[in-house]
């Protein structure tokens, strides 16, 4: 069983971390990226409406409750690829050495650095630029892909307002963590896009890394001056509300006989 069907997209940003599991697990997650890898291939090439579940397990020799064992929706199986994202992110922003514009900017780099280098390992740029926009068109393509990509980055901006709150003693649903956690996610829409702008044939793994980390740095200078203080705040009390005034109670007087 090969642990890369599909060599187009790279690897998740922790791939190359040290393994510490058994041979169970090791074959659990081989499996896992079997699948993923069969489905990505089978859905660019024939669209994700078109092929089954049933398909992609009878691709990779396993049972279409298998697939399911490891993949809850159709969905999860082509962009359960960036599971890595969360938690590396929600580390970095729980460390109070490190400010929350520059922990997402490490995951963003350790993620570009991770793609530009699987682009120049491909032998046919020109090949890798056509995949690539293949994958991506199919994402745009699809609306129940978009649908699920909203949802999980939402899900993420839930879990890096809660890192972000406990930083500084707030609620998560203080409008301070929640701004910043969506301010952060959104350089990553910044990259993808940038990505694909600069998408070319032409260019070298290097130029590419150059024009995408530039684009990602001029972004988060936009957001490094209001997240650079967020350590600085401190909880507040709930402002109080003004109640609406009513009229006093003026006691009856009692009837003289």
């Amino acid at each position: 069983m090969s642990p890369r069907t599909v060599d187009w997209l790279p690897e998740p940003a922790d791939a190359d971390a040290p393994r510490t599991d058994g041979l169970r697990e090791r074959k659990k997650r081989l499996l896992r990226q079997q699948l993923s890898d069969t489905a990505t291939e089978m859905f660019v090439e024939r669209g994700f409406d078109n092929v089954r579940i049933t398909e992609i397990a009878e691709a990779c020799g396993v049972s279409e409750k298998t697939v399911y064992n490891y993949f809850p929706t159709k969905e999860s199986l082509i962009l359960d690829r960036w599971q890595s994202t969360p938690t590396a992110l929600l580390r970095g922003l729980a460390d109070p050495a490190v400010t929350p514009i520059e922990a997402a900017l490490r995951v963003l780099d350790s993620e570009l650095t991770s793609w530009t280098s699987w682009f120049a390992r491909h032998p046919d740029p020109s090949e890798a630029s056509a995949r690539v926009r293949r994958f991506a068109d199919l994402i745009q393509a699809t609306p129940s892909l978009r649908a699920y990509e909203r949802d999980m980055t939402d899900q993420l901006v839930a879990q890096a307002a809660q890192v972000l709150a406990a930083r500084v003693g707030m609620d998560p649903e203080d409008p301070e963590p929640q701004m910043a956690a969506g301010a952060l996610l959104e350089l990553w829409r910044v990259q993808g896009r940038s990505l694909r702008r600069h998408l070319d044939a032409t260019s070298t793994s290097a130029q590419i890394y150059t024009l995408v980390s530039s684009d990602v740095q001029r972004a988060a200078r936009l957001l490094t001056h209001r997240l650079a203080s967020f350590d600085t705040l401190k909880r507040r009390p709930p402002t109080l509300r003004r109640s609406v005034p009513t009229a006093p109670h003026i006691p009856k007087r009692s009837s003289r006989t």
